[in-house]
């Protein structure tokens, strides 16, 4: 058991997320590290992705920068978040055993409401094959179940079944068009790079977000991290890798 103070755990922390000298240079850099980067055009100032990059790049960075990054296809959205490119197989574990292990009721329903409109989605994945990218407008909409829910994604069933298409790795997004979304189909967008084991590659995930977290309390990333206790506070794991940094234990 690792015994740190708080300005100990602070210092991992801060490193961990890139918010320490040396700066990163680039956008590819800190995504890479960081492992995602939500991309929510919900703005005060400036969309929550640019302020993040922002802070770890410093003054030289450009919102163009994130623009071509994913335009290039050297970052890829992912749930709302952007990917690195080199991070994606990782990701496509999970999506082959869409939509998860265990018992979960909502599996079920989830994967029972797409079958149901297994018609449109052979319908949009067809559309795009010969035209795409689209975005969700110019998309056929033939949904025979709509989606119901508390209210958020009420009449937006071909939305939901894209974003579920997305997520069992059917189709990704690619761009955008003003506030619409551009979809094309994944097996033209996704690298061949092999794609690990579903256990694996969920272990490798755990790594690289405690990583970037430097220190967690959460129960997922027990197997990837060291345990320590920090003053105040209960049930916290680290990565071994950030404590042996030189000034850490200062």
């Amino acid at each position: 058991m690792h015994e740190l103070t708080r300005e100990q755990a602070r210092r991992i922390a801060v490193r961990a997320q890139l918010l320490a000298e040396p700066r990163p240079t680039d956008v590819l850099e800190v995504v890479e590290h960081l492992t995602l980067l939500q991309l929510d055009p919900t703005k005060v100032v400036v969309p929550s992705a640019h302020l993040v990059l922002w802070s770890r790049i410093g003054t030289t960075y450009d919102r163009c920068d994130l623009d071509d990054a994913l335009t290039s296809g050297r970052l890829l959205e992912i749930g709302g978040m952007a990917t690195p490119l080199s991070q994606v197989p990782l990701h496509r574990a999970a999506m082959a055993g869409w939509p998860g292990a265990g018992d979960r009721p909502w599996h079920d329903d989830v994967a029972g409401w797409v079958e149901d409109n297994d018609a449109c989605r052979r319908e949009v994945l067809e559309r795009l094959r010969q035209e795409g990218p689209l975005a969700a407008p110019d998309l056929p909409d033939a949904i025979v179940r709509p989606w119901r829910s508390s209210g958020w994604t009420n009449d937006k069933s071909l939305l939901k079944l894209l974003d579920l298409l997305a997520a069992r790795g059917e189709v990704v997004v690619v761009g955008r068009e003003g506030q619409h979304r551009l979809w094309d189909l994944a097996e033209r967008v996704f690298p061949d790079d092999p794609v690990p084991p579903l256990e694996e590659a969920t272990h490798e995930l755990r790594r690289l977000r405690l990583r970037s977290l430097g220190i967690d309390r959460g129960k997922q990333v027990a197997d990837v991290g060291e345990p320590a206790r920090i003053e105040g506070v209960r049930g916290t794991w680290l990565d071994l890798e950030l404590l042996l940094l030189p000034g850490v234990r200062q």
